[in-house]
């Protein structure tokens, strides 16, 4: 296919009309600062959706509309618009950039017919895309690339280093549908390769169509033949034609761009400048003749044809004055003001816009709609009649860090309870472990801008809240057996308290956990009191000398002696706490420390990184590195790492790595700890301890 062919013949051909339609759902995603946000606003006034375009930095963009949104100038969580293009209806859904809000993006492409994933061309922050490409070729989402900021190139061949840079990251080709038209440096307009068309960009207005300038003709022209030979492969017949030098139709293009497309088997790559409006319409009419039809995406996630009414949940919001709203896209049927589910009946029925919530009578398929106050539902369900119905959901993503929290205010500690509800409703990539040993109720999240973000809308629902590092659970063993004879007398007028125990203390293998036996012969202690003994063993082990939980010990009572009037179950528990009170202190007790299993997943040229971010921290060891299965150009980093040292790890891993750094991990085992680093921990835990 070296030859070049002309198609010229072709520039006047119009597609053929496609049928209208039904509501479809396009997810807005991409690296954060890539400028989803302003792509948002630029459909919408594409769309006559919104009188004028907002900004990010003004804070009135339709996107980014809530207190934590507007307070960083970064997204937070998905907002959704509806808007109608050429009598055709699209809600786009907005998701955040930050990885850190991974979960937003993650349920909105659940229910989405295609994406458009925004990228600025800069090969250097092509990387950053690594992780949502993945996931949309994970779930055969079909998705288009959206080269952002084109505007702003002042070397146009970075377009071409982009795609380069990309393509590793796709296992479907990258087929470039708009070759660039440049003035001096920068960049003004394009030529749509499938149609022969240029395009001139006219800020706040439609790109104004010219003629091809000469000076891009003939590359103009390379361009249009490597699309062809990319969607070739989809098309016996067209690469039959092409072999063969021959001039394909319009209409032949046409299909098999839009099969390619639909059936996610080609990726197209559009250029454009949001802040400009420049390709803007262009991407419109690219989803609107070439993106997958609802009844697509629902062959795609296995939801059978019928007429029944189907929804599935992908969000749930708390909105003010309004209370718990739950989005939901329509599979099936029309749901009406009023209906009634099988989980309930929804209080509202409104179509959001942003911040906004439209009061709507009736909702057809295909459309996102808020269901109000359905208390029972939660992110993933699926709302029916009559039968219930289960549609695959994602379950949430790990969490890499944490935070302590606390009732600023005596008595709230049910309103706080109510409000971290709300926020794992909201995004279940929140976790909270309530920790009985340490009394702490910990919220783990993505990363410190995830947690800040869940203080802040805690505080937003009316509880005042203080925050820590949470308690790392240390233990405490013993290195040399000791035999230690306790007793507890008392005397008190009338009936005293004895209780004599002889207790041998050793140390067991690690991960053996505690022992009780005993060795009584002869009736010295009757055997009535003996389980006093074990109790007490247990229960005063949760706090060894050191002021831990004990582990790995095994305790053996091998002599003793009673008194028939004043001995009691009570007294030989007592006898045992004076055994392990003076005994456990001779037991050489060392603190242990966990330890975790850390899998860290970055790209190949940040893996040195991550390998010296592991070493750089005490205890770090790293037990090797290899190829991430299925990720081309990643590697995953195995190591160990001190579980008091995890807090820190994600913001070192995400600086040094644009970003997509993460990491998963586990509880591996229990490691001595030595010296002036356990000295410091037990002394803070005697502190802790005389204060409670």
């Amino acid at each position: 296919m070296a030859s070049t062919i002309s198609f010229k013949s072709q520039t006047k051909e119009i597609p053929v009309p496609k049928p209208q339609s039904a509501p479809r759902v396009a997810a807005i995603v991409g690296p954060y600062m890539s400028g989803k946000t302003t792509l948002l606003e630029s459909l919408l006034f594409a769309a006559n959706a919104i009188p004028r375009k907002g900004t990010v930095k003004e804070g009135n963009t339709v996107g980014d509309a809530s207190v934590e949104a507007k307070a960083r100038q970064m997204s937070v969580e998905a907002s959704v618009a509806t808007a109608t293009y050429l009598g055709e209806t699209w809600t786009f859904i907005d998701c955040p950039g930050s990885v850190e809000f991974s979960q937003e993006s993650i349920n909105a492409l659940m229910v989405a017919d295609a994406a458009v994933v925004v990228c600025e061309a800069d090969p250097t922050r092509a990387p950053m895309a690594a992780p949502i490409l993945k996931l949309l070729d994970d779930h055969n989402i079909p998705h288009t690339i959206f080269l952002n900021k084109v505007d702003s190139l002042t070397d146009p061949g970075k377009i071409a280093e982009t795609l380069r840079a990309l393509q590793p990251m796709s296992p479907h080709p990258l087929v470039l549908r708009e070759y660039p038209i440049h003035a001096g440096s920068f960049i003004t307009g394009y030529e749509e390769l499938s149609m022969e068309r240029a395009f001139k960009a006219n800020p706040g207005h439609p790109s104004d169509e010219i003629p091809i300038p000469d000076s891009i003709r003939d590359e103009a022209l390379l361009a249009r033949q490597e699309m062809l030979e990319a969607i070739s492969t989809l098309d016996d017949a067209l690469m039959e034609k092409l072999l063969e030098e021959q001039v394909p139709t319009r209409e032949e293009v046409f299909a098999t761009l839009t099969r390619g497309f639909k059936g996610d088997q080609i990726v197209p790559v559009l250029l454009g400048s949001a802040d400009k409006d420049l390709g803007v319409r262009r991407l419109l009419k690219l989803l609107r003749h070439e993106g997958p039809e609802p009844a697509d995406t629902a062959s795609r996630l296995g939801i059978a044809n019928g007429k029944e009414v189907l929804l599935q949940v992908w969000k749930t919001l708390n909105a003010q004055h309004v209370g718990k709203l739950s989005l939901a896209r329509v599979w099936h049927g029309e749901v009406t003001e009023g209906m009634a589910f099988a989980a309930g009946r929804p209080s509202s029925l409104t179509k959001p816009f942003g911040a906004k919530q439209e009061k709507a009578l009736k909702v057809g398929a295909g459309e996102i709609v808020a269901l109000g106050r359905m208390e029972s539902v939660k992110t993933g369900d699926c709302l029916t009649l009559n039968t219930p119905v289960q549609l695959p959901w994602p379950d949430p993503i790990q969490p890499m860090t944490a935070l302590a929290v606390r009732c600023a205010k005596s008595g709230d500690e049910v309103k706080l309870s109510s409000a971290i509800q709300k926020l794992v409703d909201e995004d279940p990539s929140y976790t909270i472990e309530q920790n009985a040993e340490t009394q702490e109720r910990v919220i783990w999240g993505q990363g410190e801008i995830h947690l800040k973000v869940a203080l802040d809308r805690i505080r937003r629902w009316g509880v005042e809240v203080t925050f820590a590092q949470p308690t790392i659970p240390y233990r405490e063993t013993i290195r040399k057996p000791v035999k230690q004879h306790g007793r507890y007398k008392h005397q008190s007028g009338g009936h005293g308290a004895f209780g004599d125990v002889h207790i041998e203390f050793k140390p067991r293998q690690r991960g053996e956990g505690l022992k009780f036996s005993d060795t009584i012969v002869g009736g010295v202690i009757p055997k009535n009191y003996i389980p006093a003994v074990e109790n007490g063993f247990y229960e005063f082990a949760k706090q060894g000398p050191l002021g831990f939980p004990m582990v790995d010990v095994e305790a053996v009572l091998f002599f003793g002696s009673f008194h028939t009037v004043d001995s009691s179950e009570m007294a030989f528990k007592a006898a045992t706490r004076v055994a392990m009170n003076e005994g456990l202190p001779q037991c050489s007790p060392v603190l242990l420390e966990p330890i975790l299993e850390i899998h860290i997943s970055v790209p190949s040229e940040h893996t040195s990184k991550a390998q010296k971010i592991i070493t750089s921290h005490r205890a770090g060891q790293i037990l090797g590195f290899d190829a991430k299965p299925g990720w081309e150009g990643w590697d995953i980093v195995d190591g160990y790492l001190p579980q008091s040292e995890l807090q820190g790890i994600i913001v070192e891993l995400r600086s040094q790595t644009q970003g997509v750094g993460s990491f998963t991990w586990s509880f591996h085992h229990l490691q001595e700890l030595e010296g002036r680093d356990a000295e410091k921990v037990v002394e803070a835990r005697k502190k802790a301890l005389a204060e409670a």
